[in-house]
């Protein structure tokens, strides 16, 4: 009769452990599709972007994967794409826009989490710290904003407020 009892048991267990970890994966409150919401937002200086998308992927062992589609203030198509860990050390920053003297060309980025529903980040270029960001996603999940504060590529300072829905 143990014998008997040994399979079903063992396939719940397995069960429950994969739901646990996939129910573990999905509790980050960054990861999904986020849309811009340029009417909320506030660029200064401006002017705002037309468009931009945020997806961000768990990819597992605490590595995430952010991928940024766009069209800028001119018209013209935006995206980047890098991976990281909420570690604080600087991972590699791959970006592209047609016309890029819009925006500091950034080379590396890093991620701290301040608590569960709040983070930071730091983009430089060669070395130096170009843009800071304070993350707070909504306690609901349904709303990201970013206080963003750095240089652009004329070296004018910004001092941004982003605002993102979850899709």
């Amino acid at each position: 009769m143990r014998k008997g009892l040994l399979v079903p048991v063992v396939a719940v267990v397995a069960v429950l452990v994969s739901s646990g970890v996939a129910f573990a994966q999905a509790t980050d409150p960054s990861v999904g599709t986020w849309k811009l919401n340029v009417a909320a937002s506030k660029y200064d200086p401006g002017p705002p972007p037309k468009s931009s998308t945020r997806t961000v992927e768990d990819l597992g062992g605490g590595v995430f994967l952010t991928t940024i589609r766009g069209v800028n203030a001119q018209g013209a198509p935006t995206w980047s794409h890098y991976v990281f860990k909420f570690d604080g050390r600087e991972y590699p920053y791959a970006a592209s826009t047609a016309t890029p003297n819009t925006s500091p060309v950034f080379t590396t980025v890093s991620y701290k989490r301040v608590d569960a529903n709040t983070f930071e980040s730091t983009f430089k270029a060669d070395g130096k710290v170009t843009t800071t960001n304070t993350y707070t996603i909504s306690k609901d999940g349904k709303l990201w904003t970013a206080r963003q504060k750095g240089t652009n590529a004329q070296g004018k300072p910004t001092n941004n407020v982003i605002v993102s829905d979850k899709q």
